[in-house]
């Protein structure tokens, strides 16, 4: 056989009636059932770990109301993003990611009194009018729960897989689940689950103790025949990193927590390839 396909053997992919994203070969939606997970502090070390792996990487924050990414990425507010001809902004860049976000756009200490239809409007301007620059991988920050944003993602964009953030106590594990449900019932693979807190660690000391229970995020993805793609120690030092705009994986590359989001990006792109081979595919015999 010439290929792996054969010369008149053709790859056919079943997917969703979704817009093509120019300029994106994959999205990952980082997504979290409830807030106050840690869920924007997974996605920027997460796109930070998976540019470090070598890809071409953007983030793209779609949290509306309550935009993170730029104090996160190091971005000044009042910076605003150029145009890209005639209906099109060019991404920031920060630490080697092209970035979005509605903070770009608006005086983010005004806080943004929308109702859920602009909202959805919002998401796909700022993911469809964005010049994207040839990435491998873009990551949403979701906003939390699974409202109008959500919804939209599952109709209109070409996702090509989700991550869970979750903590291991039962409240926030109950509403992983919904994220869970959500995402497979509209079809978008889901990749695995990252369990954020999983310890608290002792900034004195170092002892650790899991003062939000233990085995929530293992036993959430063993229900759901999902992947338990790693776990984050609740310390005050990534917290710190990401308040001054340089996060785990930037701020201590070679320490723990930036070896640990390096495993999930990994494991992310692996699981993203393996949904590509398990896609049906369509043999033109001679």
């Amino acid at each position: 056989m010439a290929s792996r396909y054969g010369a008149r053997q053709t790859r056919h992919t079943v997917e969703r009636r979704v817009a093509v994203i120019e300029g994106v070969k994959h999205i990952v939606a980082v997504a979290s059932g409830k807030g106050g997970v840690g869920k924007s502090t997974v996605t920027v070390n997460l796109a930070l770990a998976m540019a470090a792996e070598g890809y071409r990487v953007g983030l793209l924050d779609a949290d509306i109301y309550g935009p993170s990414q730029a104090q996160m990425l190091g971005i000044a507010p009042g910076v605003r993003p150029q145009p890209a001809g005639e209906n099109a902004f060019a991404p920031l860049e920060a630490h080697g990611l092209q970035a979005m976000s509605m903070a770009f756009m608006v005086d983010i200490d005004e806080p943004m009194v929308w109702r859920g239809p602009m909202v959805a409007g919002a998401f796909q301007q700022l993911l469809n009018q964005t010049d994207w620059k040839d990435l491998d991988y873009l990551f949403i920050d979701m906003p939390p729960g699974t409202g109008d944003v959500q919804l939209t993602l599952a109709q209109k964009v070409p996702v090509s897989g989700a991550v869970i953030v979750t903590t291991p106590q039962d409240i926030a594990l109950l509403d992983a689940k919904k994220g869970i449900e959500m995402f497979r019932k509209v079809n978008v693979p889901v990749l695995g689950v990252v369990e954020n807190m999983s310890l608290h660690v002792c900034s004195q000391c170092g002892h650790q103790e899991p003062i939000f229970g233990s085995g929530g995020g293992e036993r959430i993805a063993e229900r759901y025949q999902t992947k338990l793609l790693g776990q984050l120690p609740l310390d005050g030092t990534i917290r710190e990193q990401v308040d001054g705009g340089k996060p785990s994986v930037i701020a201590d590359p070679e320490g723990s927590v930036a070896q640990t989001f390096r495993q999930v990006a990994r494991a992310v792109a692996e699981g993203i390839d393996a949904q590509a081979d398990e896609s049906p595919t369509i043999s033109f015999g001679e």
